[in-house]
C-alpha cells in the first residue's frame, strides 16, 4: 500500500527540516516547501525529499505545491502578512482535498495580544479548524529551548548567561522534540485530529538552573547577569533577528515574567504522543555547545568578548516607526495572555483548573 506524500512547509527551519528528516526514515514521500534554492534545501534534496520553491501568499505556487498530496505540516512564516499566507494555503488544501493539517502555532495565541503574530496565529487555528473537509492538529508550543541556547557562546567563552525574564520560569521544549509530535500527528490522523498539544521540557527551570545546566554542557561556571531589554534587543538585532521577530519578542518578554509558560508546564504531551520522554535541557544544550562556534578557543573567545563589548554600542531597531510605517492593526484593549479570559478558557478547559490558573497567577503577581 502506498504511504500518503506529506508537504511540510518551513522546510529548511529549526522544526520543518527535522519533520522532513523523520518522515522519510519512516518511509513517507515528502515534499519540501522553501522559500528559495540554496544549501540548506540541496541538503533536503540529498536525503530523499522532493523540494518545491514557493512563497506562502502565492496561491498558485502553494496550490502546486499540494497537488498530490494527502497531508502537511503547516509552519508559519514569522511575516507581517503570515495570514495571508494562512487565507492561501486554506484554499489550496480545499481546492487539492488536502486531509489532515498538522500546524505549528504558539502557546500565547489570543486574540487581543499586542504582537500581531501572536493574534495572527490565534485567527490561523480556527480558519485551518473551519476549512470543510481538513482534519486539523494544534502543535502549540510556548518558548524553545533554542532561544535560550542562541546565547551559548557568551557561556562558553566569557562564563555569563544574559537573562531578561526576571524570576519567571519555563520548560523548554526541544526543536526535535516539537517536530517529533507533529510527525506522530502526521502519521496517525485518526488519532489526532482535532487535538492540541503543548511539547514541553521535562521540568521547569528558573535562570539558576538554566545557567547551571548551560555550564555542564560547556564545562565551566556559569553565572546570571540580569540584561536590560533595550540593551538585549540591540544584541538581537547585531545576532541577525529581523524586525518582525523583534517586534513581536519585546512582547513575549513580557509574558515570560508574567509567567505564562510555566503555568500548566511541564507536560506530558512528547511521551504520550511519540512514546518516548522529553529531552532534558542540559542533553540540549550539549549539542549546542558542540557547534564550532561555541568550542572553547582563541578565536571563539575574542569574537564573543568583542561582541560583548560593543553590543550596548549597536544600532537598535525602531520598532514604534516600524509599525506606524507597516500600518499593523492594534487592538482596542491589548492584553497579555495571562490577562485574557479567553486565553485563559482555552488554555484550562475545566472550570476549576480554570480557578487553578487564575488563583495561581494571582500568587506569582504577589510575589513580583
Amino acid at each position: 500500500m502506498l504511504k500518503p506524500r506529506i508537504l511540510v512547509t518551513g522546510a529548511t527551519g529549526k522544526t520543518g527540516s527535522v519533520v522532513v528528516a523523520e518522515l522519510l526514515k519512516a518511509g513517507y514521500p515528502v515534499r519540501a516547501m522553501v522559500h528559495r534554492e540554496d544549501a540548506r534545501s540541496v541538503r533536503l534534496k540529498g536525503q530523499g525529499a522532493e523540494v518545491t520553491v514557493a512563497d506562502m501568499s502565492d496561491v498558485e505556487r502553494v496550490a502546486d505545491a499540494l497537488k498530490d498530496v494527502q497531508r502537511a505540516y503547516y509552519c508559519p512564516p514569522f511575516d507581517p502578512y503570515m495570514i495571508q499566507g494562512a487565507v492561501a494555503f486554506a484554499v489550496a488544501a480545499k481546492e487539492s482535498r488536502l486531509e489532515h493539517i498538522v500546524g505549528l502555532t504558539q502557546w500565547l495565541s489570543s486574540p487581543s495580544h499586542p504582537a500581531l503574530m501572536t493574534r495572527q496565529l490565534w485567527l490561523v487555528d480556527r480558519l485551518f479548524a473551519m476549512t470543510p473537509g481538513l482534519a486539523h492538529t494544534i502543535v502549540r508550543p510556548g518558548f524553545f529551548a533554542d532561544a535560550y541556547l542562541a546565547l551559548t557562546g557568551y557561556a562558553a567563552h566569557l562564563g555569563v548567561f544574559p537573562w531578561i525574564f526576571g524570576d519567571s520560569r519555563n520548560a523548554p521544549p526541544s526543536n526535535e522534540d516539537i517536530a517529533r509530535v507533529a510527525v506522530a500527528a502526521l502519521l496517525d490522523p485518526k488519532r489526532h485530529a482535532g487535538k492540541s498539544y503543548r511539547p514541553t521540557g521535562p521540568e521547569l527551570l528558573g535562570a539558576k538552573d538554566i545557567a547551571a545546566a548551560l555550564g555542564r554542557a560547556v564545562g565551566r561556571s556559569v553565572r546570571i547577569v540580569p540584561t536590560p531589554n533595550w540593551l538585549f534587543m540591540k544584541a538581537a538585532r547585531a545576532g541577525g533577528l529581523s524586525i518582525d521577530l523583534i517586534s513581536g519578542i519585546r512582547y513575549y518578554i513580557e509574558d515570560h515574567k508574567r509567567g505564562a509558560f510555566e503555568l500548566g508546564a511541564p507536560t506530558t504531551d512528547v511521551l504520550e504522543v511519540t512514546g518516548q520522554p522529553a529531552e532534558d535541557f542540559e542533553t540540549i544544550a550539549r549539542r549546542y555547545a558542540a557547534l564550532p562556534g561555541n568550542r572553547r578557543s582563541f578565536g571563539n573567545w575574542l569574537h564573543e568578548f568583542t561582541q560583548f563589548l560593543v553590543a550596548p554600542l549597536r544600532p537598535a531597531f525602531d520598532l514604534d516607526r516600524y509599525d506606524r510605517e507597516l500600518r499593523r492593526p492594534f487592538p482596542s484593549q491589548p492584553q497579555f495572555a495571562t490577562d485574557s479570559t479567553i486565553w485563559l478558557c482555552e488554555h484550562a478547559m475545566a472550570r476549576a483548573e480554570r480557578n487553578a490558573v487564575i488563583a495561581e497567577l494571582r500568587t506569582l503577581r504577589a510575589q513580583a
